[in-house]
């Protein structure tokens, strides 16, 4: 018994021999945890590490030709020059949409159709009013037909016959009552008998009168006004059908659809819910130009249609000739820059609208017997036959083409326009794309 009552004791001696086994698992494992933390900070402060960079001069050659020298290299992006909204003329539902974003359309190109229903009702109640108005005039401008001549000389000699009997008739009833025959009653009754045939005869004649006249020249000239007036109500009529069809005003892109069929189209801005004001947002993407924010302290180097190359982040190695086209008439006060926009001489398809574009505008003077800028850049610069480029905060590559060194440094044919800042003595694990810090000089 006692033996079994000794195996059931805690042996409280092993149980403390373990707790310095876990405490070395808990440790080992906040170590490495420490570690790999320490790790990933000196990763990313080796990959964001300050390297130096080189802003690319034009350098000057001998041979005395017009060149080129980057005086002011500033960033914004590209916009169209002229951004079109097309609207309704008319009020209606949409019946059929012929476009979407991203069609290129050319002036005149059907894009939207409303329904038209009442709008060819308003034409042909137009055109029946306009049509009478017309016989009218007609009826006047003819004047009297013969046969209604001679119908109105024939009802003033009825009249008159009628005239003559009530007038017998009157001296017979007026003789009679005085012989107190008749009473006075009956001769007042012939009395006006007498006299109603008179104003008849009057009035026949008048009718034959005017009948010989013809209509008066106010009373055509009158109708000649109401029939040009229905004319514009008809014209008015079939310009409201014809604007049932919304056309493109311009060739261009189509950068934004804004309705639907069987939405409801106004003519006006009501907003983003109910009816819309406008269908599409257009712009003719070859008249870029680059919307800059020019530093007030900058601003003085530039000139009137100061030249410069346009580059894009996405398109590198693509340059376009640019010319400033409009200069904002006043600075912004929060931010003392002055709104300039440049217009893209040569844009193609790869430029878009709200891409981010560079612009370095130059002056000129000499450049090399090609034509073109020698650009010169430190040797250390180039490795493989490429250079990393600094933008926004990242190491791009460009490919150059070299021709030869000197003692300022290799002398670079394309690849770089000019202004660009290239990371002098790359380091060998740099990326295209990896983010760069510029170490101060």
């Amino acid at each position: 018994m006692d033996t079994e009552l000794k195996s059931l004791r805690i042996d409280r001696n092993a149980r403390r021999s373990k707790q310095p086994k876990r405490f070395v698992r808990y440790a080992v494992i906040a170590a490495v945890v420490i570690l790999a933390s320490v790790g990933g900070l000196l990763a990313y402060a080796k990959a964001t590490a300050p390297v130096q960079v080189h802003a690319v001069q034009v350098k000057a050659p001998a041979s005395g030709s017009a060149g080129q020298q980057v005086i002011l290299t500033e960033t914004g992006y590209i916009v169209a020059a002229h951004e079109i909204q097309v609207a309704s003329k008319v009020v209606g539902k949409v019946a059929w949409i012929g476009v979407d974003k991203g069609d290129k359309v050319k002036a005149g190109q059907v894009l939207v159709r409303l329904e038209n229903t009442e709008y060819q009702e308003q034409v042909t109640q137009q055109q029946g009013h306009l049509t009478d108005l017309e016989a009218q005039l007609t009826q006047l401008q003819n004047g009297s037909r013969p046969d209604e001549i001679a119908k109105a000389r024939a009802d003033v000699q009825q009249a008159k016959a009628d005239l003559a009997n009530a007038k017998s008739s009157l001296d017979r009833t007026q003789r009679l009552f005085s012989d107190g025959v008749l009473s006075e009653q009956a001769y007042d009754d012939a009395k006006a008998k007498y006299d109603a045939d008179l104003a008849s005869v009057n009035s026949y004649q008048q009718t034959l009168n005017l009948a010989i006249l013809g209509p008066r020249k106010e009373q055509i000239a009158q109708a000649e006004g109401q029939v040009e007036q229905a004319k514009g109500a008809l014209a008015y009529a079939k310009t409201q059908l014809a604007d049932t069809v919304i056309r493109a005003p311009v060739s261009g892109t189509i950068l934004d659809r804004n309705v639907e069929k069987g939405e409801f189209v106004t003519t006006g801005f009501v907003g983003d819910k109910g009816a819309k004001g406008y269908i599409v947002t257009m712009a003719n993407l070859k008249d870029l130009q680059v919307e800059l924010d020019v530093d007030e302290s900058d601003f003085p180097k530039l000139g009137p249609h100061q030249k410069g190359w346009v580059t894009t982040d996405a398109y590198p190695d693509r340059k376009y000739a640019g010319e400033i086209e409009q200069v904002s008439p006043q600075a912004d006060r929060a931010k003392a820059t002055i709104q300039v926009k440049v217009q893209i001489l040569n844009p193609d398809d790869y430029l878009r609208p709200e891409m981010n574009a560079t612009v370095n505008f130059y002056n000129d003077t000499a450049q090399s017997a090609s034509g073109k800028p020698d650009i010169v850049i430190p040797a250390g610069a180039v490795k493989n036959g490429s250079v990393f480029v600094v933008v926004n905060g990242r190491a791009r590559k460009h490919a150059v083409t070299t021709a030869g060194a000197s003692a300022s440094g290799v002398l670079v044919k394309s690849g770089l326009i000019g202004g660009e800042e290239v990371i002098v003595n790359p380091p060998a694990n740099l990326k295209n794309g990896q983010r760069v810090a510029v170490a101060n000089s």
